[in-house]
């Protein structure tokens, strides 16, 4: 379905406008009897320009509804509470912290978040750990994560070559001290058995 983006037309596929006596093209949806949802995305009725138009004007969302329930409707959290897949009893299965457990978005979020780094810091250990020390201090000197294989290893080690041999630099040696240490470093990683 395509959709003109700054008028909201939808082109009308044969669709003709709903309102009664109207033979025109039905490119302007409005709303339904059935809302969107988690059954699906609800019921639209189409409407040509004119009638949409109309409907717009007389269409109150808040119809039927209490004060307190259009002014909960109107609040910046609303829908905070409401279940949906994150809020479900089960969403922290995973380990994550539920949503539901939270009074405010923003903790919620941010417990989320601190959750995902610690993982990930975890993860990064983990990989980290499989080097000896020595193969440890050598990824730093080559500044690669733990997660490096032969091919990272390989690119690495020619980026570093080509950025400090003096050849590069203009014949300028100060750079010497640490080409040494670059490749020293690959000639120890290269022959890890951590690396596969």
């Amino acid at each position: 379905m395509k959709r003109d983006r700054f008028q909201g037309r939808f082109e009308s596929e044969g669709r003709v406008c709903e309102a009664e006596g109207c033979e025109d093209e039905g490119e302007f949806r409005a709303p339904g009897d059935r809302p969107p949802g988690f059954d699906g995305p609800g019921h639209w009725r189409w409407f040509c320009l004119e009638h949409v138009r109309e409907f717009n004007s007389s269409y109150d969302w808040f119809e039927g509804m209490s004060a307190d329930e259009i002014l909960d409707a109107q609040h910046p959290a609303a829908g905070w509470a409401r279940q949906s897949r994150a809020f479900r009893p089960d969403a922290g299965v995973d380990g994550m912290p539920r949503w539901a457990d939270f009074y405010d978005p923003l903790d919620a979020i941010g417990e989320r978040a601190a959750n995902i780094r610690k993982r990930a810091q975890g993860a990064a250990h983990e990989a980290h750990s499989r080097f000896t020390p020595r193969e440890r201090e050598a990824l730093g000197t080559m500044g690669l994560a733990g997660d490096t294989d032969r091919t990272k290893l390989r690119r690495r080690y020619s980026q570093l070559v080509r950025k400090y041999h003096p050849d590069r630099n203009g014949g300028d040696r100060s750079y010497e001290g640490k080409l040494g240490r670059v490749v020293e470093a690959y000639q120890l990683l290269k022959k890890s058995s951590a690396l596969g």
